[in-house]
């Protein structure tokens, strides 16, 4: 008696909308596809990489479990190897963080959310009332785009000169820092 082959429900994409469906990057398809990760096509001149989502998220399933199954077995020697390699990595976002070479996720998205806010706020009010009076009886197509590309160019130059992380939100972080390290201390 044959077995029918089911179809994998799934979106047919490419290797660089596979990589941001899974929030990696192109290399680490790259690792995945010489892992086992089931492909449709392969690229080539002229041909694009096509992945079913559907399969590589049950690949992926699986690879993660055979990976943990491999940790539980692990060595000694490997775990101590592990155990050091975590240490190592906590000791350099710890000196990353008192050197203030990274920022906490959620400043970052403050500054991000300020940021599109502003490019919004610029492109839809300051952009059209600063070019109406410009443009008004403009009727020369290279003129026209001219001032617009002055108004837009002008709408960026003031985001890039606004400070996107104001003393607020810092002073904000700190509280937020010092009530997680209380908290820490009186559990």
């Amino acid at each position: 008696m044959a077995v029918k082959k089911t179809k994998t429900r799934g979106r047919v994409v490419n290797r660089a909308e596979l990589a941001e469906i899974n929030g990696v990057s192109m290399p680490t398809i790259d690792d995945w596809v010489k892992r086992g990760c089931p492909v449709g096509q392969r690229g080539g001149r002229g041909r694009a990489w096509q992945f079913n989502t559907a399969e590589v998220r049950n690949w992926r399933e699986d690879d993660i479990r055979a990976e943990s199954s491999q940790a539980t077995n692990a060595t000694k020697e490997q775990l101590v190897l592990r155990k050091l390699a975590a240490e190592t990595e906590q000791a350099e976002l710890d000196l990353a963080k008192s050197k203030d070479e990274v920022v906490p996720v959620e400043q970052l998205e403050r500054a991000m959310i300020k940021a599109f806010g502003e490019v919004r706020a610029g492109m839809r009010n300051v952009v059209p009332g600063r070019a109406a009076s410009r443009l008004l009886g403009e009727t020369d197509e290279t003129s026209f785009k001219a001032v617009l590309l002055e108004e837009i160019d002008h709408a960026l130059e003031a985001l890039a000169d606004s400070d996107l992380i104001n003393e607020t939100d810092l002073d904000r972080e700190d509280e937020e820092d010092d009530g997680e390290d209380k908290a820490a201390d009186s559990a």
